[in-house]
Parts: structure tokens; C-alpha cells; sequence
């Protein structure tokens, strides 16, 4: 039988955390997530850190020598063509770490979390999509308290990403998060099954 390889996707800040927690505890599924390989891609020593100094100057590190992560946001959130720049160090690399971890696991189910599955293309990774919503005033609200930033910051990050609306016509499964997780997790229990 053929792997069902789910992606795990939505805006910033729409719950697909909580959707991923959930699947790896109540089912026991393994959880690939994009966003620790692209942090580990990022990590002092790489090249794609290496690049990123040398454009933005040693002022984007911390102490520690590792990304300042909220100063880079600042740069890219407001600029595409950062943005764009940025993910083309980056994607690369989360795409062979998917990849490869994929390939070394026998499960009949994998979740693949990968908030930009669409903008970096890749969908050809996935069996299906599942696209966590909400709406985009949960959303800053969310990221509001969760990164500890301004209204306009928020509001810019949500603006960086693909509109909610045209991920959700896209996926195989839609996860309305507008209301509790007792909720959310019914949706999850139905799509799973």
C-alpha cells in the first residue's frame, strides 16, 4: 500500500501546531516539521548563514553568533524580493531534509508540516493537503501574542503570505480553527479517518 504523506499547511499563526501535536499524540504519527529544518539550515557554520551575513552584514547575529531571527523578519516581512532572496537559501535545504527523512520511514501515515507548501512549491512531496484557517484577525492576534510584536507587524506577516483563502481552494482538506480545539480536533479525527 501506497504511503499517505499529509502536508500540514495554513497562514502563520493558524494552529498547525496544535493540528501536529495533536495527530503525533492521539495517532502516534511521525511529524516532519519545514520549520525546524529551516532553522537547522540557518545554524552558525552553514552556508546559508554564511550568505545571509555577508547580505545583511554581522549586525543580523546575536551574541551567540546564532540568526537574529526577529531582525531578519523585520527585513523580509516588508520586502518580497528579500523574501524571496531569503527563501531561495533556505528552501533548497528544507527540501532534502523532507526528502530524505520521508525515504527512512516506513510508516503508512507521515505528516509533513510546511507552512509555505505552496509558495515553495513543494506539493510534489504530499499525497494531500490539509490547510489549517482561521480568520485573519485570530491570526494577528495570535502572532500578536505569541511573537510579542505590533498590530502592524502582524498584520505585515499575514500580508507576506499567500491569501487563506486561495491555500484553502487548493487543499484536499480544510480545518476551520475559528473556535476551540475540542472543535478542531473533530475536524482532524474525520479527515484522519
Amino acid at each position: 500500500m501506497a504511503q499517505r504523506i499529509i502536508g500540514l499547511t495554513g497562514g502563520i499563526a493558524t494552529g498547525k501546531s496544535s493540528v501536529a501535536a495533536y495527530l503525533e499524540s492521539r495517532y502516534e504519527l511521525p511529524i516532519l516539521d519545514a520549520d525546524l529544518y529551516a532553522r537547522d539550515a540557518v545554524k552558525p557554520g552553514s552556508v546559508a548563514l554564511t550568505n545571509i551575513v555577508h547580505r545583511y552584514g554581522a549586525e543580523i547575529l546575536l551574541a551567540n553568533g546564532h540568526l537574529d531571527r526577529k531582525q531578519l523578519g523585520n527585513i523580509v516581512f516588508n520586502d518580497k524580493s528579500e523574501r524571496a532572496w531569503l527563501e531561495g537559501q533556505i528552501h533548497p535545504y528544507v527540501r532534502e531534509r523532507i526528502l530524505s527523512t520521508q525515504r527512512q520511514l516506513a510508516n503508512p501515515v507521515i505528516v509533513t508540516v510546511v507552512p509555505l507548501l505552496f509558495e515553495a512549491k513543494l506539493t510534489d512531496l504530499v499525497t494531500e493537503i490539509w490547510v489549517v484557517v482561521c480568520s485573519e484577525e485570530q491570526q494577528c492576534q495570535r502572532l500578536m501574542q505569541r511573537d510579542s510584536i505590533s498590530q502592524s507587524q502582524a498584520e505585515a506577516r499575514v500580508a507576506s503570505q499567500m491569501p487563506m483563502m486561495e491555500k484553502a481552494s487548493r487543499g484536499t482538506v480544510v480545518l476551520y480553527n475559528d473556535a476551540d480545539c475540542p472543535y478542531l480536533y473533530v475536524q482532524v479525527d474525520q479527515a484522519i479517518n
